[in-house]
């Protein structure tokens, strides 16, 4: 029986990842470095200012940044962009049903907790959730199973009472490696990736109820169930 439902944050709970990239993508401009969206949303899911984009940068330019500045520039845009985000769909309602019914909820991201805490807060989310762990909690992030694992210890369930809902392939990674059925719900950046670690795949939280993903995990299939 499923006793918990388990979000990452960034780009499922709220599309950070589509800000992230294109504050990186103006700076890339800037110098003429064009990258792929597939490469770039293999960099999502393990860090929140993944430091592979620095790297990509200074190997396009064969020399060293001066990463703070670069950061300070990019982090502005990208509050800015930030700003005209809002929940995702079908997330109050998942979390809502999950509530009815429940459920214990937890955020498990790699995130530091000042990050996902602001958001949440930000949009009356916080307190719907019995565990947040966050970079701070664990001491390697996803892909590691650490943050799922903590997760789980959290809320008193196995990991075969829980569905992890993530977006990214080191997401994906980390929920099954924990033992989580994993439902991967790309975003406008991870959608141009494919994601083998996932139990199931669909466009958006909002397109199938709490009971048609419980049904899904007790089955434990691939089919889409809704």
């Amino acid at each position: 029986m499923i006793r918990a439902l388990v979000f990452d944050f960034d780009g499922l709970i709220l599309d950070t990842e589509t800000p992230l990239q294109r504050s990186w993508e103006e700076i890339y401009v800037e110098f003429g470095l064009t990258v792929p969206p597939s490469q770039w949303a293999s960099l999502l899911g393990a860090a929140a200012d993944p430091p592979e984009a620095y790297d990509l940068l200074e190997k396009h330019l064969r020399r060293p940044l001066d990463r703070q500045a670069v950061r300070r520039q990019r982090m502005e845009r990208e509050e800015e962009l930030l700003a005209l985000e809002t929940i995702l769909p079908g997330v109050r309602e998942l979390i809502g049903e999950a509530r009815s019914r429940g459920l214990r909820l937890a955020v498990a991201s790699s995130s530091d907790r000042a990050w996902v805490e602001r958001h949440l807060r930000k949009f009356d989310l916080l307190a719907t959730f019995d565990a947040l762990l966050c970079a701070e909690d664990v001491a390697l992030t996803k892909p590691d199973p650490a943050l799922y694992a903590a997760a789980l210890l959290a809320l008193g369930v196995r990991a075969d009472e829980a569905i992890a809902f993530e977006d990214s392939v080191h997401g994906a990674e980390a929920a099954r490696r924990a033992g989580l059925f994993t439902v991967v719900v790309p975003n406008r950046v991870t959608r141009h990736t494919t994601f083998p670690n996932a139990d199931l795949v669909v466009g958006s939280i909002a397109e199938c109820s709490l009971e048609e993903y419980i049904a899904a995990a007790d089955r434990r299939t691939r089919r889409p169930p809704c």
